[in-house]
């Protein structure tokens, strides 16, 4: 009986502490469904601001596609918490311009707390994804050149959480592939940062991208728990971790040496070795988006004949050579028993809202999983 009671206890605060749901919302796809399908969401995160706005003086308007009022109509919960994302892929300069000095890192903190007030947002989502190198920029900044910044990481989020007080939100989004991972977010990063974030969306997608020589899920379960273990072994608490879901499709150009395998294949040369320089061979589009015109008949083959491995959806186009990386609703709720339950997370997260539109098919069943595994 006491071994029952305390297995029950130790379950009743697992799901007392999953409770999480963040949507990112976007400008490219500002769509929203009927009431009853983001019913469960407790977190809205609008991207993005540009870091450099926060660099000089605020602005006698915030540059933002929506308003936060708007927004908080848009969604059932009255508790509903609205983040304002700043910076995101490529954006880096605003982040290292502020974090050089400490004049710098409070002035930006300041003016957070500026646009704060001014929104009525409750919190910020720092999207300074590549701290320390790794980024767009890799070619052209050597990781040598940013390691500086590494160390100020966290002092930037000191000094913004003592500007917009213990009451307002700040998470972050850190990526999900190892070797990323390791350029900044350390256990001594960690550790620190952890004191001032709420919690953190790790982007468990884009796990293949054009850096990658062979073929693989892009939002695969093994990669995704092999980046969740590493941010809880560095020192993030499994409460403030969120798991990512993408709602998008990513595809990649393979050679001609594929033969049958579809996984671990050769890709061709995705991005220019010297520059990093996108070449055009990969890309992605959401559910939202039109499909291009020189992929629409290879990716109308894809979606019915598409194969799962208990890792992650994929198929391989012969003919056109495309390898196709996407999250299914059987493969996305696998991702709870596999990942979110065992490790005991804190909630989940998905880019994005609108990007699923209109079917918002993989919207309905992370409800469906998260009213499952998750829900109070």
């Amino acid at each position: 009986m006491r071994a029952t009671l305390l297995v029950l206890i130790a379950a009743l605060a697992y799901v007392s502490q999953a409770s999480r749901y963040v949507l990112y919302l976007t400008a490219q796809h500002e769509v929203y469904p009927p009431a009853v399908h983001i019913a469960d969401v407790t977190h809205v995160t609008l991207a993005f601001m540009k870091s450099s706005i926060f660099n000089g003086k605020p602005p006698s308007k915030w540059p933002l596609f929506t308003d936060v009022e708007t927004v908080r109509k848009k969604f059932p919960k009255k508790d509903l918490a609205v983040l304002i994302a700043i910076g995101g892929w490529g954006d880096t300069r605003g982040f290292s311009a502020a974090a050089a000095s400490q004049m710098g890192r409070k002035a930006f903190a300041e003016n957070i707390k500026v646009m704060l007030d001014s929104t009525g947002a409750d919190g910020v989502d720092l999207d300074w994804e590549y701290p320390g190198g790794n980024g767009e920029d890799y070619k052209q900044i050597t990781n040598s050149e940013k390691s500086w910044e590494v160390g100020v990481y966290p002092k930037l989020l000191a000094e913004i959480r003592a500007a917009i007080g213990p009451d307002k939100i700040i998470s972050a989004a850190v990526p999900g592939k190892p070797v990323d991972i390791q350029v900044a977010f350390t256990k001594d990063t960690l550790v620190e940062a952890m004191k001032y974030l709420d919690y953190v969306n790790i982007m468990t997608y884009d796990l293949m991208n054009r850096r990658d020589n062979v073929t693989a899920h892009h939002t695969g379960i093994v990669n995704s728990l092999i980046a969740i273990d590493t941010y809880l072994n560095n020192g993030v608490p499994a409460e403030k971790a969120n798991l990512g879901f993408a709602f998008y499709v990513k595809w990649f150009r393979t050679t001609e040496e594929c033969a049958q395998k579809a996984l671990g294949c050769k890709t061709v040369e995705m991005e220019d070795p010297k520059t990093g320089r996108d070449l055009g061979q990969s890309g992605a589009f959401s559910w939202h988006d039109k499909i291009p015109t020189e992929l629409k008949k290879s990716f109308e083959k894809a979606v019915p004949n598409a194969l799962y491995d208990d890792d992650g959806n994929y198929y391989w186009d012969a003919e056109e050579k495309i390898f196709w990386s996407w999250d299914t609703p059987a493969s996305m709720a696998k991702k709870f028993p596999a990942i979110v339950q065992p490790r005991k997370l804190g909630g989940v997260f998905a880019w994005g809202l609108g990007e699923d539109a209109n079917a918002f098919i993989h919207l309905k069943t992370l409800n469906a999983v998260f009213r499952k595994y998750l829900k109070l």
